[in-house]
């Protein structure tokens, strides 16, 4: 028998770290020290520790966090279990708390707290109290992602800290929590609900582009295609997508025959809707019954299409501008564009080796606002070229993919969740950071994990690590006892 300490075992030597993911998480902490110092450093010589210029700040923030790190590390791992709800409802409070007269408010963002001289921003905290949340939710024995019920209980548990933090107008932190979709998707959510939010996505794109009438007729034929691809039986199909046309074509023009006095777009609408009795009953004479839930999805999608407008005058100018330019519609290189037209000339002008470190001279004359923290990509462009950007992509890739091993080799539902959550809440916040550093996403401002400046995501992003790789090396060690 074996009479071990399996829950205090972990206090040892600490053997079963993953010290690949610690190698990893230390190489990208150095990497981003090093290129926070390049955009911050005037060129003087002063030491690198002076905590009065960012860089010196930082690595107090990166001393910390190890501290931190450590002693989570030697924690009974069942804390992070028993603690999960009080902490979601903790970091939630300080959430609420921004909204407050005791928020302090930065950049348009009512989104900090101000202790003397440090702001704490609560929504990179409270990352860590819904990973934990979900996953001790998601572990209980009675759950199951084909229960509606609770789908629903966990979309609230997300939606809520999202809601909040949209209030503190920091839209780029609010969308951080559809990494958690990453996830879900490892735990088996239907389907059906990543093609709804693709359509959602599509559709709100496409309505700047396209004129409403066109996107109706797009709708009708994208749903019969999936339709059809669905239908192994092509005779079928190719019958249902002849009553599909014949019928709209033929009830839109009688309804233009009576000469009703209304635009297109709503011609299209009533025919399609009084065509859709006749396509319900030939689809349930047929046996289709897949047919159903594409015409809740074309319905679902036509009701969305006409409020993308309502949302869109809803958004900060900035934001709005910040979309347009993105999508060709709009472009001041002088205002809203200036940022990522400056990023991509930073970034191009890096060659493939790079100007070399402190030799940047977009990064020295300050070209690119929020150097040092939204767009620090640019410092690693400039002076480390396609290398050193191939480089740092190639770590949070390693990075990342490391999580998610440590996530499938977890034998509770519980560690596995948290690892995926934390491997999804990674992968948002580089590909929307680097994304809008070169032009392929609207600027947001979100930090780029260990390498932008601040303290308070820098300390969440460690949090995050350390608590999965805790998770990770006490799985590890309950394996080497099993029998």
């Amino acid at each position: 028998m074996i009479t071990r300490n399996i829950n205090n075992s972990g206090r040892g030597a600490m053997s079963n770290v993953d010290w690949v993911a610690v190698l990893l998480y230390f190489a990208l902490i150095a990497f981003g020290w090093v290129n926070i110092y390049a955009a911050t450093n005037s060129g003087s010589a002063d030491s690198p520790f002076d905590i009065t210029d960012r860089y010196g700040m930082q690595l107090i923030w990166i001393g910390g966090s190890l501290l931190i790190g450590v002693v989570m590390m030697l924690l009974d791992y069942k804390y992070y279990h028993i603690l999960a709800y009080p902490i979601y409802i903790a970091a939630l409070l300080l959430v609420l708390v921004t909204l407050t007269p005791l928020g302090h408010e930065s950049n348009g963002a009512r989104a900090w707290i101000k202790l003397g001289p440090i702001l704490i921003q609560p929504a990179e905290f409270m990352k860590i109290g819904v990973a934990l949340a979900v996953a001790r939710f998601m572990s209980a024995y009675t759950f199951s992602t084909k229960k509606l019920s609770d789908v629903v209980k966990l979309g609230v548990m997300i939606g809520i800290p999202m809601l909040a933090i949209l209030l503190q107008n920091d839209t780029g932190s609010a969308l951080v929590y559809c990494s958690f979709l990453f996830m879900l998707f490892r735990e088996g959510l239907n389907v059906w609900i990543y093609i709804v939010i693709g359509f959602v996505v599509a559709l709100f794109v496409l309505s700047f582009w396209i004129e409403p009438t066109v996107m109706l007729v797009l709708l009708v034929v994208v749903c019969a295609a999936l339709q059809a691809l669905q239908n192994d039986n092509l005779k079928q199909t190719l019958q249902y997508l002849a009553a599909v046309t014949l019928t709209s074509v033929a009830v839109y023009y009688l309804f233009v025959a009576v000469g009703a006095a209304v635009s297109m777009f709503w011609s299209v609408i009533i025919a399609l809707g009084l065509s859709l009795p006749v396509l319900v009953t030939y689809a349930y004479r047929r046996q289709m019954t897949g047919v159903f839930m594409y015409l809740l999805l074309f319905v679902f999608s036509v009701g969305f299409a006409q409020v993308t407008d309502v949302v869109f005058d809803k958004m900060q100018p900035h934001q709005q501008h910040r979309i347009l330019d993105l999508l060709g519609i709009e472009s001041d290189v002088s205002n809203w564009g200036y940022n990522v037209v400056q990023s991509k000339i930073a970034i191009g002008s890096g060659g493939f080796a790079g100007k070399g470190f402190m030799n940047g001279t977009q990064t020295k004359f300050n070209f690119v606002p929020e150097q040092e923290t939204d767009f620090i990509f640019c410092t690693v462009g400039e002076e480390w070229g396609f290398v050193g950007t191939m480089l740092v992509v190639s770590l949070f890739a390693m990075f990342i993919l490391r999580l998610m091993r440590m996530g499938e080799r977890q034998q509770e539902t519980f560690g596995r969740v948290y690892c995926y959550s934390v491997a999804g809440v990674f992968l948002m916040h580089v590909l929307i950071n680097i994304g809008m550093t070169i032009g392929l996403m609207p600027v947001i401002g979100i930090p780029l994990p260990f390498f932008s400046y601040g303290g308070s995501s820098f300390l969440a992003f460690s949090l995050l690590f350390f608590v999965a790789l805790r998770l990770d090396e006490a799985n590890r060690e309950l394996s080497s006892f099993s029998v």
